[in-house]
């Protein structure tokens, strides 16, 4: 009901896509710990930018409970990694610069110090191995973590619900 309310408010919303040569891929993830209150899994969320034109988003439930919220960030920022991934082959399908390392914002520092740290220790032997995707692409160069604050987390609009006060300002900055 609520999502049909703002729907009706906002006709003249719309995604706005400038003239720009720059592809640059910036992506920001985030997750909601826990944000299924019957399942207890938690909410994947990502806006990927090509430029300043947002070309891919998404909300998705987690397959599995997370145990920390930095488990819940690391796996949405795998499953970032993964779009990105596609994107960056997709442009070079069509002959396009693709400028690396790509940079993907998290609001969430253990989530960052899991993926840029190869060491194996007691918090992350649970991990599923398909998590462990996004420490792959930061050594191999193609990805670069960037901590943002959680006011400028532009993929909180996937994952929590936001005073209308901070639901326009991020909508703004999505170029909606």
């Amino acid at each position: 009901m609520h999502v049909l309310r703002y729907l009706k408010g906002t006709p003249n919303k719309g995604l706005f896509y400038p003239s720009t040569n720059s592809f640059h891929l910036i992506a920001y993830s985030d997750a909601d710990w826990g944000a299924c209150q019957i399942s207890c899994k938690s909410l994947t969320g990502y806006c990927i930018f090509l430029g300043q034109s947002l070309v891919s988003w998404k909300t998705k439930k987690q397959k599995t409970v997370a145990k920390s919220s930095a488990e819940a960030e690391y796996r949405a920022m795998s499953a970032t990694t993964s779009e990105l991934e596609w994107l960056a082959h997709l442009l070079q399908d069509f002959h396009l610069p693709l400028h690396l390392p790509v940079l993907l914002h998290c609001d969430n520092r253990a989530a960052q110090h899991i993926a840029e740290n190869p060491v194996f220790h007691e918090r992350t032997k649970h991990l599923n191995i398909d998590c462990h995707y996004t420490r792959d692409k930061l050594l191999e160069g193609f990805l670069q973590t960037v901590h943002v604050s959680s006011k400028e987390q532009l993929a909180d609009l996937m994952t929590k619900p936001l005073s209308e006060l901070q639901h326009n300002y991020l909508s703004s900055r999505l170029g909606l």
